[in-house]
């Protein structure tokens, strides 16, 4: 059993959605015929069910890299073997509002965690497979997203320090969030497949102006056809056996 997951061998799907929220992780899983919880230990929470005729596992993972990526770790242990991320982020960007959706393609490595792995110079990319599956599950609704590298930055109230937000904002990147780049980096270094979908909810450079709404009416409307697209994209992998 997975010290922290407490889960066995034999209890998961290889096709596993990921979120921050063990709240989320219930809901997602609401989406899901057969339905049920597998564990709930700290910020981890796991449920089963089958979604367009595949067995899927959806697993809160916390707030932030540290605890995220003993998730991923220990969903790669039960033999996870695509792993997609969906959860909120901040809008870096004019032209992208609130319950706008956005597919990392890869993510800066300002986390706490992968750096401690491998040298930063090591790219954190998402899977192309697993990306266009994503895209693709996009189609049927018809809504604004946007592909692109997303900042993976630990820190969500700023301190005496300055960010970088505005930097990586004058460079085009679309989003901030905070556990992309310890999948992504976890994910190639374990020879599995990653992917995420994200909701705006905000933008961080706006704060001031009230620009935070993160359970407001266009971001519920955001999350909830993130999910419909996040488990639309790992049934499409199981589909293709990845």
């Amino acid at each position: 059993m997975q010290p922290h997951l407490k889960l066995s061998a034999g209890q998961i799907s290889p096709y596993v959605l990921v979120c921050g929220d063990p709240a989320r992780a219930e809901h997602i899983a609401s989406f899901c015929s057969e339905t049920r919880q597998l564990a709930y230990n700290r910020e981890y929470r796991t449920f089963s069910g089958i979604y367009n005729g595949h067995r899927l596992t959806v697993t809160s993972h916390g707030v932030g890299s540290a605890g995220a990526a003993i998730c991923f770790e220990e969903l790669i242990k039960l033999e996870a073997r695509v792993i997609i991320r969906v959860g909120t982020c901040g809008s870096l960007v004019d032209g992208l509002g609130q319950g706008d959706n956005i597919i990392a393609t890869g993510a800066i490595r300002e986390d706490g965690v992968s750096s401690l792995m491998i040298p930063l110079g090591y790219p954190a990319i998402a899977d192309a497979k697993v990306t266009d599956n994503i895209e693709n599950a996009c189609k049927p609704h018809n809504s604004s997203y946007r592909r692109g590298i997303v900042l993976a930055s630990d820190i969500f109230y700023p301190g005496l320090l300055p960010t970088s937000l505005e930097l990586y904002s004058k460079a085009g990147v679309p989003g901030v969030e905070m556990e992309c780049a310890t999948l992504f980096v976890i994910a190639s270094l374990r020879g599995i497949k990653s992917g995420a979908i994200l909701t705006v909810d905000g933008n961080p450079l706006k704060w001031r102006e009230g620009n935070y709404d993160p359970h407001g009416t266009k971001v519920d409307e955001g999350k909830t056809r993130m999910i419909e697209i996040g488990l639309s994209a790992a049934a499409m992998c199981a589909e293709q056996k990845l």
